[in-house]
């Protein structure tokens, strides 16, 4: 008899008894148990079903309506992996709606209007990136590796703040010194000193094709900024994906809005915005 064989009620109860004389110790179980299944299976006559439980290899019990999914997930769950307890995230709902809406909202009016402007949307694989480094307290983009692939806006601030937009308006503010198609004076001798006007964090926030931001915002108790120590630095972290500011090139194509739109939104187009038909803009809450 192996554990797989599937057996009718009475024949099992018959199988134990048999044996009851070797295992006296556990008669009285033993007729709990088949007075149990006599039970069980007087319910099952009534409602003319049977009554079974499989078991797979780990031994934990599976109801029959166990879909094949369901299964494949919990067996990809080891010990370890099992759900954690919610811990505050990186970011809250509102700051990511804030921070997307001004975005698109700073892309949808550019000044020559934009031809091939792409809708942002959110990316949580860029967002737990821009945590990892805002954890750090480094006032300095990073970390290196990624920076090949990715675009990174910085701010920082002292104390505390009202809203998340005023740690990311200063970044479309440097319009003002920015003359299309390329800027006239936008590159500070910093970290030394830095003077003259900044402008590589507006052109990254309109730069036509990077279509994805995630970010993250961390309190920094201690952090070394510009060569002085800031208490309770709030530091917020946004990185964008395809990478823009190249060398040479032109945030986006001056045009009517939507005329030059990749092939992959279909012509679809939302408040001066090449608009995918099918948006990926979801926000995840869980971790």
């Amino acid at each position: 008899m192996t554990d797989f064989e599937i057996l009718t009620r009475p024949t099992f109860c018959q199988w134990l008894h048999a044996r009851v004389h070797r295992f006296s110790t556990f008669k009285l179980g033993i007729m709990k148990l088949c007075s149990t299944l006599g039970l069980v299976k007087l319910l099952c006559a009534l409602q003319g079903t049977s009554a079974f439980a499989s078991a797979d290899v780990s031994g934990t019990l599976l109801p029959s309506n166990f879909s094949e999914k369901e299964s494949s997930w919990r067996n990809y769950l080891g010990p370890g992996d099992a759900p954690k307890a919610r811990r505050r995230r990186y970011i809250s709902q509102t700051d990511i709606s804030v921070i997307l809406d001004y975005h698109n909202k700073v892309r949808s009016q550019v000044s020559p209007p934009a031809a091939n402007m792409e809708y942002m949307v959110w990316d949580e694989n860029l967002a737990k990136s821009a945590e990892s480094w805002a954890a750090m307290c480094i006032w300095d983009h990073g970390p290196s590796y990624l920076l090949r692939f990715l675009g990174q806006n910085l701010s920082v601030r002292s104390g505390r703040y009202r809203n998340i937009l005023q740690l990311v308006k200063p970044w479309y503010d440097e319009v003002k010194s920015y003359s299309f198609p390329y800027p006239r004076d936008c590159n500070p001798r910093c970290p030394l000193k830095c003077y003259g006007p900044v402008c590589t964090h507006y052109t990254q926030m309109v730069w036509a094709t990077s279509n994805r931001i995630g970010c993250a915002i961390h309190t920094c108790h201690s952090m070394h900024v510009w060569g002085s120590t800031w208490q309770r630095a709030i530091y917020l972290v946004c990185n964008y994906s395809p990478k823009g500011n190249w060398i040479g090139e032109a945030p986006y194509k001056v045009g009517v809005p939507c005329s030059a739109c990749p092939p992959s939104y279909g012509g679809a187009c939302s408040n001066n915005q090449c608009f995918p038909r099918v948006t990926s803009n979801y926000l995840y809450w869980f971790k």
